[in-house]
């Protein structure tokens, strides 16, 4: 009796993850050929056509001419699948003229202008002397380092109505869920010790514009690379050329130097623009109506404090809220000011005075020509919001012109406006209900009646059947 052994030898692994990729293999080999043939042969390289057979003003009608661009890329990183979705339309266009015939260019250039180079740079600084050059993360807990490397969020950004919007900036979107700017360039395959030569912003444009460009032509895009070229003085060409177009619109009339509202970092000394930002991408800065109200009494609290700071001397002092509404200024009954609330007195441009608000508007007003030096603040002491309350001041265009009280609020903000909120019943049913409530409950709040009793709403219109409202 002879016995057969039916068992398969073991497959070989390799093997069969070549079998399944052997499709995709041989597809990319031709790529590759045809790419490297398009290369050799510079198929996409295009210059000026030179035929004497033709008048010049005929010339492109014999050899008819198209010309396509893309938005420069950032270079603060790879190419990512939204480059590729982009790019895919103007390759394709260009594809197109080129069987209808035509002389189709596409040159092709990279963005290093901007904050966001030099704010990645800066991270890797940051994180070397944090960390050392292997960047070592002390203890296994990332989350003890929270308070050195905060981060930027930003809360309520504006919404996008039915349309789909993605909740990070450009800049965002390129770290994913990294904490840290070494961790996302270790996800590259970067070593440490290559990592830290991105301290310097340069190193940046050396190393991801080549990149970019094997992207870009392992993608088989019609280029011609020979018009390559970075943005900045690093191509004193197209620098030159941007350089003449804004000294020519100034010449028109159509640009000039100064200052605007904007979003700006007092850390890098310039505007900061939405996909310069780690976060909050499409938020706008906030027009605000300053009310300045001088002190026409301290209570005894904010007395003792103002006394014992010989700068105030001699000077007039004012509480200064910030409104969205100055047309509402008429009917004003009181002020609120935030009791668990600190707030200082900040010298103005003004050398005779002071205001009184938050250090973070104290901040934002100093870059708006309201401090004695652009970009500093000086402050001359700090009081408390609790301590402000019961002292009296007067009330611009409002109806009780003998001066109106500052009176408590519990969740008054000092992230939003100056700390300092004007109160108009008659046009708010927040600030209605909270005079009432005051009103109502004057012992609870610790404030005394005189503050509030003989203040009541002011009215806005009179009708015949309903009276003063």
């Amino acid at each position: 009796m002879t016995m057969t052994n039916n068992a398969k030898p073991a497959a070989d692994p390799a093997t069969d993850e070549s079998r399944k990729t052997v499709k995709r293999d041989a597809l990319m080999a031709i790529e590759k050929q045809w790419q490297k043939d398009w290369e050799e042969r510079a198929v996409f390289e295009l210059d000026m056509p030179e035929d004497d057979s033709v008048a010049p003003e005929m010339l492109h009608d014999k050899h008819p001419k198209w010309m396509g661009t893309f938005p420069f890329p950032y270079m603060n990183g790879v190419l990512h699948l939204g480059h590729a979705f982009s790019v895919s339309k103007i390759e394709f266009a260009a594809g197109w003229e080129r069987l209808k015939g035509k002389r189709a260019l596409f040159p092709f250039g990279f963005h290093v202008t901007g904050m966001p180079i030099k704010a990645a740079a800066d991270k890797i600084a940051r994180e070397l002397e944090m960390f050392g050059p292997e960047f070592a993360i002390p203890g296994e807990n990332e989350g003890e380092l929270e308070d050195q490397m905060e981060e930027m969020t930003v809360d309520g950004a504006p919404k996008a109505g039915g349309n789909f919007r993605s909740k990070k900036s450009k800049v965002a979107a390129k770290t994913g869920n990294k904490k840290y700017q070494f961790q996302i360039m270790q996800d590259q395959g970067m070593s440490n010790a290559e990592i830290a030569k991105f301290a310097d912003p340069e190193n940046w444009l050396k190393h991801y514009p080549p990149i970019a460009i094997d992207d870009l032509k392992a993608m088989g895009c019609k280029i011609d690379w020979r018009r390559s070229f970075l943005t900045t003085d690093h191509n004193p060409y197209y620098d030159s050329f941007a350089q003449w177009q804004f000294n020519r619109l100034r010449e028109m009339g159509k640009i000039k130097f100064g200052k605007r509202y904007t979003i700006w970092s007092a850390k890098d000394g310039q505007p900061c623009m939405d996909h310069d930002r780690q976060s909050g991408e499409g938020l706008g800065s906030q027009d605000y109506t300053c009310i300045k109200m001088q002190v026409l009494g301290w209570s005894p609290e904010a007395e003792a404090v103002a006394s014992a700071i010989p700068e105030l001397a001699g000077k007039k002092i004012y509480l200064v809220a910030a409104t969205l509404r100055p047309e509402t200024m008429y009917g004003q009954t009181n002020c609120f000011v935030g009791t668990k609330l600190e707030y200082g007195f900040f010298q103005s441009a003004n050398a005779d005075e002071v205001f009184v608000v938050t250090e973070r508007a104290a901040r934002n007003m100093a870059f708006q020509g309201l401090s004695p030096t652009d970009g500093q603040v000086t402050k001359l002491g700090s009081i408390s919001g609790q301590a402000i309350v019961g002292s009296k001041v007067s009330a611009p265009l409002s109806r009780y012109s003998d001066g109106v009280y500052m009176l408590p609020m519990e969740n008054v903000l000092a992230t939003k406006g100056t700390g300092v909120v004007t109160s108009v019943p008659s046009d708010s049913p927040d600030d209605y209900a909270a005079l009432r409530d005051l009103k109502k409950k004057t012992d609870f709040y610790g404030i005394k009646p005189e503050w509030v009793e003989s203040f009541e709403p002011v009215p806005v219109i009179s009708t015949a059947t309903y009276g003063d409202m």
